[in-house]
């Protein structure tokens, strides 16, 4: 694993120079995905030669491959090329494409292989030569394998990128988080709006294999949307590359164009779950009022910030009874403005708001802003209360971001399950009572400051430090008057 981990980022660093460390992940993926599939192939026509008795026509046929991959299109075809090597590569994965219009149609993205400003010939054949000595085929390399390496190199380049980062990577402890609360299960219908790479899905995979859940069940179960072309195609080759096979990841902007929907009526899901663009600008408020599927019925979000605009369009992808949502949102979400302000009355009024769980500062790519955790079911755990959970003190310290690591993850999960008045980190409020406060979901509010919830245990702490000292003092003075007596 790690040999091929190392490998996988040797290839970037060709990349070094030429292409913007943010775009090296356009050049990347489609190279592994391309080799994979080529690899795949030849292994599957080596085994219908075998069944056939060599018959190489038979080897050719359809049903003998996952992929459909053209003459003059598999790997070797584009590492040959003497020239324009970057349009032959090009011209290779867009044959790909048409000879798989249902599972690959636009998969490959839209990157510049032929714009030698961009890239040259040397620096792609540099690439097809390194990506040559490796085998990926099943033989060499179980899906789960290289899935995983997958993973390792999306966490690398939005280590790399940063800024660029957050519209295609949410940190994996994050998004552990939030399938670890609405539990997904094989049975369920799962659902992203704002997938980016896809990791959300792949966690509810890894979410259900370790459950003791057969991914094969959740085939046709699992559906995302993403605006960027490339981001898009990343996340169905992430999918494919951990053995998922029955998906739809749709590209195009969700909020003015949903892919899924029947009619006048969005489809609905069992689990949806998203960390969409924080406060996104001009994201379609113009037409809110008058969306075809109603999403603006609670209100219309300010122009400047699209966050409640997820959360209507979320609710209304949310299936009758099973449906619950997990929400990545900033902070402020909870708690601005007039017109989110009444948006935040009708959630409430509806019954479904089940837990507000406030996340650290600078956990996510791109922006220190501390977020939070907004859990929504059609059948919440506790009618007429909201559970408030403050976690912002729960990370590791970077030099550059922070992170949530895998023990607060599980104290998070812990007191969520707990649901628990516990002072200073959680507690049951009423409907009521958040009427009082405007609505308003800011967690501060209705919990003790860290400080003031721990006084308790400080003030105990001092005690028992006063009483030690006094106990010391009296241990020192017997000792020395025994020394005197003994004359020493």
């Amino acid at each position: 694993m790690a040999e091929l981990e190392a490998h996988l980022w040797a290839a970037a660093q060709i990349l070094r120079g030429p292409v913007d460390q943010a775009d090296f992940k356009s050049y990347i993926f489609p190279l592994l995905f391309f080799k994979r599939i080529s690899d795949v192939y030849h292994e599957e026509s080596q085994q219908a030669l075998k069944l056939s008795g060599g018959d190489p026509s038979f080897a050719r046929y359809p049903e003998n491959h996952r992929f459909q991959i053209p003459d003059g299109s598999f790997w070797e075809d584009a590492r040959t090329a003497e020239e324009n090597v970057g349009s032959h590569l090009q011209n290779a994965l867009q044959r790909i494409e048409t000879a798989n219009p249902t599972a690959l149609r636009g998969i490959f993205g839209d990157t510049p292989w032929t714009n030698k400003d961009r890239i040259s010939d040397r620096v792609i054949t540099d690439l097809l030569e390194h990506f040559s000595k490796l085998e990926l085929g099943n033989a060499r390399v179980e899906p789960d394998m290289l899935g995983q390496a997958y993973e390792y190199l999306i966490k690398r380049f939005a280590d790399l990128s940063n800024r660029k980062a957050g519209e295609f990577y949410t940190p994996r402890s994050v998004v552990k988080l939030l399938v670890s609360i609405l539990k997904p299960e094989e049975r369920d219908t799962v659902y992203d709006p704002a997938c980016g790479t896809g990791g959300m899905l792949i966690e509810v995979v890894q979410h259900v294999i370790s459950g003791g859940g057969r991914p094969e069940k959740l085939s046709g179960r699992l559906f995302g949307q993403e605006k960027n072309l490339t981001t898009s195609g990343i996340a169905r080759m992430n999918l494919f590359l951990h053995g998922v096979e029955d998906f739809e990841i749709a590209h195009g902007d969700t909020l003015r164009q949903p892919a899924f929907y029947d009619h006048d009526r969005l489809a609905t899901f069992d689990c949806v779950l998203a960390n969409p663009p924080f406060s996104l600008k001009g994201w379609g408020d113009d037409t809110w009022a008058k969306d075809r599927f109603k999403r603006g019925e609670t209100g219309v979000p300010p122009w400047n910030s699209g966050d409640f605009a997820w959360v209507q369009h979320m609710m209304a992808s949310m299936e009758v009874g099973t449906g619950r949502i997990g929400v990545v949102l900033p902070q402020g979400a909870l708690f601005r403005g007039a017109s989110e302000g009444t948006i935040r009355r009708k959630l409430l009024a509806s019954g479904k708001v089940e837990t507000v769980i406030a996340l650290a500062p600078n956990l996510f790519y791109g922006t220190g802003l501390a977020a939070c955790i907004l859990i929504i079911r059609d059948r919440p755990a506790h009618p007429g209360q909201v559970l408030f959970i403050d976690a912002s003190d729960q990370f590791r310290k970077g030099r550059s971001q922070n992170s949530l690591e895998p023990e607060h993850v599980a104290r998070i999960l812990g007191w969520y399950e707990a649901a628990a008045n516990i002072l200073g980190r959680s507690r049951l409020v009423s409907l009521a009572e958040i009427g009082r406060n405007g609505h308003s979901l800011n967690v501060p509010l209705y919990l003790e400051s860290r400080a003031v919830a721990d006084l308790p245990e400080l003030l105990d702490a001092l005690a028992r430090l006063r009483m030690s000292r006094e106990e010391l003092s009296v241990a020192e003075s017997t000792l020395g008057e025994k020394l005197a007596e003994w004359g020493l």
